[in-house]
């Protein structure tokens, strides 16, 4: 007797099977980048801080300077329980630097001579993999507690995303690719697997993937007229000048600048889309007479009332890694007309407006889209 698979099943459980499938293949794609190593004979490793030696240290008010001396024992690697002594370097600023303490785990590299003799160890921060591994793994089991496969589902979409950004997103930047186009393509690629994750291959998924990327289009145009139109250039994104003294004088800046406003919007777009797609599937499967025009009336009403809280969101997401530097503006005493002024406030302002423009024209997208085709695909099930 042949077991004959249903085609809504079909549907739904396909999606999954690509993610995984994308997922194996994004684990074994190399980036390109594995040979461009900062530390060439060294190994990294961890080590067991048994004393620290503060002695060098030399305190100037909030600022430390100096070096901390700490005796190690090395937990891993090719030197796996030798003992070496380890320097940590102060440069006097409390964003990068670290204090060591007795008993604590520090990831630190380890540089060694051609017959094998240790000659130096760096200790380069705290090491805090094991912890983060037990907070994903927490995360991953109250999600899949709470909401069972469709936590898988998730918990799927999240490592397909990760890998993306980091297999395909990053090398071809790095390699001075086109960002706003390879930027839309990634875009694309995730809209579709993330949305297709919740509804499967079908109607809704196409109906939900065509609001969604219309929204992103709308905020990718905007967010190159008004980067432009501010005068911003991409070096106000953190960390980005040291791409250019990396040896990657050529990378065009604005444009990954541009290409990171629709890109962090995007997830927010979808959220919207998704939720403005299932109340017009449940509307037309609550009253399968109902024309396209009553559904997308329906779509935009449920598209109302979600804006008002999706732009505090990206405000309140965008804005909650700046709180300390609007601590400064007020106790500077800074007027209001200078802080949304300055460059970096500028840029702030650019990604949450876009962004919220991207999230306002999403809502009737995709109720046109989502309207015209589960009404139509009703009733072709019908007839």
């Amino acid at each position: 007797m042949k077991c004959k698979l249903d085609p809504q099943t079909l549907r739904y459980q396909a999606p999954l099977l690509v993610c995984i499938l994308t997922i194996l293949l994004l684990l074994a794609l190399p980036t390109g980048f594995e040979g461009a190593l900062l530390y060439q004979e060294a190994e990294r490793c961890t080590a067991r801080v048994v004393s620290c030696d503060d002695s060098a240290i030399v305190d100037t008010g909030l600022v430390r300077s100096g070096e901390q001396r700490c005796q190690l024992e090395i937990l891993d690697g090719r030197f796996d329980g030798q003992s070496a002594t380890g320097v940590n370097m102060l440069n006097g600023s409390l964003e990068q630097d670290k204090l060591f303490a007795p008993g604590d785990t520090a990831q630190v590299v380890v540089s060694f001579d051609s017959e094998g003799t240790i000659t130096n160890v760096t200790m380069t921060d705290h090491y805090r993999l094991g912890w983060e591994a037990v907070m994903a793994a927490g995360f991953a089991l109250f999600l899949v507690l709470f909401a069972g496969r469709t936590g898988l589902r998730a918990i799927a979409s999240f490592v397909l995303t990760v890998l993306v950004l980091w297999k395909i997103l990053v090398p071809l930047y790095l390699r001075s690719c086109n960002p706003i186009w390879v930027g839309l393509a990634v875009t694309l690629l995730l809209t579709i697997l993330i949305i297709a994750l919740v509804y499967g291959f079908d109607t809704r998924c196409l109906s939900a993937v065509s609001g969604a990327f219309l929204g992103i289009g709308v905020t990718c145009l905007l967010g190159m007229l008004f980067t432009d139109l501010f005068r911003i250039h991409g070096a106000v994104m953190a960390y980005s000048e040291s791409l250019l003294y990396s040896g990657y004088q050529d990378l065009n800046l604005t444009r990954i600048y541009m290409a990171s406003i629709f890109i962090g919007a995007s997830g927010a777009v979808m959220d919207l889309a998704v939720d403005i797609t299932s109340a017009v599937n449940e509307v037309v499967e609550k009253r399968p007479d109902i024309g396209w025009k009553e559904a997308v009336g329906s779509g935009l009403n449920v598209g109302r009332a979600a804006m008002g809280t999706m732009t505090t969101t990206l405000l309140l997401a965008y804005s909650g890694g700046y709180i300390a530097l609007l601590m400064v503006f007020m106790a500077q005493g800074t007027p209001i007309d200078h802080i949304l002024n300055y460059k970096y406030v500028a840029a702030e302002i650019l990604d949450t407006v876009v962004g919220s423009f991207g999230l306002v024209t999403v809502a009737p997208f995709t109720a046109l889209t989502a309207g015209f085709l589960l009404t139509r695909r009703r009733k072709k099930s019908s007839v």
